[in-house]
């Protein structure tokens, strides 16, 4: 196994000036697993409930999603429910139940043990050493964050930060991590730490990757019909640690074209609800997306 992604599987509930949907499939695990399945095969970590679909779980198996650890436990599967307004990088969230991922402590198949690339996605940052005390040294180990966990646990996400190699965090989280109001002189305390990369994420505006003497950025892909922000940044990074792994090997030429192939599957995650644009994405279009981005970013 190459590529394990351990993160939550939930329900969302999502309001856009498009229309509502009422739980659909989501989850942070779910949208990186997808997105990377197009260029690997990677094992996915996480636990739902009983309510969760079988056709869903059918679905990620169609995707080259391997399944073995996810968990399924009495109760119900984490719900969260989101509403954005006209400008799509402000979202109000309505509510969150915990249900089952409350107490969601991962537990790896032995086959999942010995990966090439850990990807810890927006999980609790205490949980993190019971994971890593599981798997032999992957050749890199990767996390994302949320707001949620700078602000209430900010001591453990600083230790957790010092043991990655990459961090993926967006615009503002990186700034709120490293108490600086400048994203590049925040990013370079955050380099400090230990990671040896930092991926900035911006939203619309694209996406900045760091390095101690390596600056390289990607601009979002431009969007006409925005359906549903909601998973982009997973999307993103699923895409990204994707290529990376197909590529096997990390240097500045492959680190250009994996936030561009990141990019390009965050650009589909937004042009439908929850998803459902993976239901239908083939790897011809994401190859066309790419070549578009070429034509987009050359001069």
């Amino acid at each position: 196994m190459s590529l394990i992604i351990v993160g939550s599987m939930a329900f969302d509930t999502i309001e856009t000036p498009l229309g509502r949907r009422e739980k659909i499939v989501g989850g942070s695990g779910t949208y990186c697993s997808l997105a990377a399945g197009y260029f690997t095969r990677p094992g996915i970590v996480g636990v739902v409930g009983r309510d969760f679909p079988k056709k869903t779980l059918t679905f990620l198996e169609s995707r080259n999603v391997d399944i073995r650890g996810v968990s399924v436990k009495a109760g119900k599967t984490f719900h969260w429910e989101g509403r954005y307004g006209r400008d799509p990088n402000q979202r109000t969230t309505v509510r969150t139940e915990l249900n089952v991922f409350q107490n969601f402590r991962p537990v790896l198949p032995p086959e999942f043990r010995t990966p090439d690339i850990l990807f810890l996605a927006n999980i609790d940052p205490d949980v993190h050493p019971e994971i890593l005390s599981q798997i032999k040294k992957p050749r890199l180990t990767a996390m994302d964050t949320i707001r949620f966990w700078i602000e209430t646990k900010p001591e453990a996400l600083l230790r957790e930060i010092g043991r990655v190699d990459i961090l993926f965090a967006n615009d503002e989280e990186v700034r709120m991590i490293a108490d600086e109001i400048n994203l590049i002189r925040a990013a370079k305390k955050l380099l400090d730490r230990g990671p040896s990369i930092i991926v900035a994420k911006k939203g619309e505006h694209g996406v900045l990757i760091f390095e101690r003497d390596f600056l390289f950025g990607v601009p979002a892909h431009p969007c006409e019909n925005v359906v549903d922000p909601t998973g982009a940044g997973d999307s993103f990074a699923g895409g990204f640690l994707g290529y990376l792994e197909a590529a096997g090997r990390v240097n500045r030429g492959t680190l250009r074209r994996t936030a561009v192939y990141g990019s390009a599957l965050a650009s589909f995650a937004i042009e439908d609800f929850g998803a459902e644009r993976f239901s239908t994405l083939s790897r011809d279009e994401i190859e066309a997306r790419y070549l578009s981005f070429r034509r987009l970013t050359s001069f």
